[in-house]
């Protein structure tokens, strides 16, 4: 696919993808959505891909939902209506559930969908003058699709603030609440030096481990939880990838992950 409102690059293990609509402040539409998805795939199946940055170009991360789309849906019935949120759900789950760590930076204006997109992402970083608003709710709508990823970020108890209140807040109280990993000065240099972490890993066990969190977030802390964990761990040990990390720790050398 050929995208319009994205650009997406590799360099150095590492892709790049950023939302290219700055006259609109970045926001989305089904088909900004549906060129997000198609190079989310794309990363997936790139086994030269260890790392993903989603960032934007232009002064805002993003406003949301685009403006003409949201009059689009508002002529469509029920079920055209569900069949344009299962995409925009598809994109969160996608996002969510990418098997290559990833990081969200966030500058300006985050508002709506944006702040899913930022709950998705494994690490999110903030300018300090980065903003964040659930602003649905002051023109009649829900912040529905986005709302498990958020309330998974926040907490429930602040979600239900911000989500109701509909109120702008600020980059360091959206680290308070977890939404935001760190508020930095440079969002590049931020962003490298996390890039450098993720990249010594090796690529196997972060994978594993991303799955692990996605299938044990929320889980009991019973048997059943128990077994799943002993059972992750001794095959890891016993993948290529883990016998090597054990060999390399053991021998003092470096992994053959690791560049340089």
């Amino acid at each position: 696919m050929s995208y319009r409102f994205i650009e997406l690059s590799v360099t150095d293990q590492v892709a790049w993808l950023t939302m290219n609509r700055p006259d609109v402040h970045n926001a989305f539409d089904d088909h900004m959505i549906a060129e997000l998805l198609d190079a989310l795939a794309a990363v997936d199946r790139n086994d030269d891909v260890r790392v993903l940055v989603l960032r934007s170009n232009g002064n805002n991360f993003s406003a949301g939902a685009d403006l003409s789309w949201m009059r689009s849906m508002a002529d469509k019935n029920y079920d055209e209506n569900v069949a344009d949120a299962t995409e925009l759900s598809r994109l969160m789950q996608r996002l969510d559930e990418l098997s290559k760590p990833s990081i969200a930076l966030v500058q300006g204006a985050a508002f709506g969908g944006a702040v899913g997109l930022a709950a998705c992402c494994d690490v999110a970083l903030a300018e300090a003058g980065a903003s964040f608003c659930l602003s649905e709710v002051k023109i009649g709508l829900i912040p529905a699709v986005i709302s498990p990823y958020v309330m998974r970020a926040m907490g429930t108890r602040q979600a239900r603030r911000y989500m109701l209140s509909a109120e702008r807040f600020d980059a360091s109280v959206a680290q308070q609440f977890g939404l935001v990993h760190e508020v930095v000065d440079n969002l590049d240099q931020a962003a490298e030096r996390l890039i450098k972490q993720f990249l010594g890993n090796s690529p196997a066990a972060v994978s594993a481990a991303k799955q692990l969190i996605k299938d044990l977030d929320q889980q009991p802390l019973d048997e059943q939880t128990r077994r799943t964990t002993i059972e992750r761990i001794a095959e890891i040990r016993v993948s290529d990838e883990g016998q090597e990390g054990l060999s390399a720790f053991l021998e003092k050398r470096t992994p053959n992950w690791k560049q340089g």
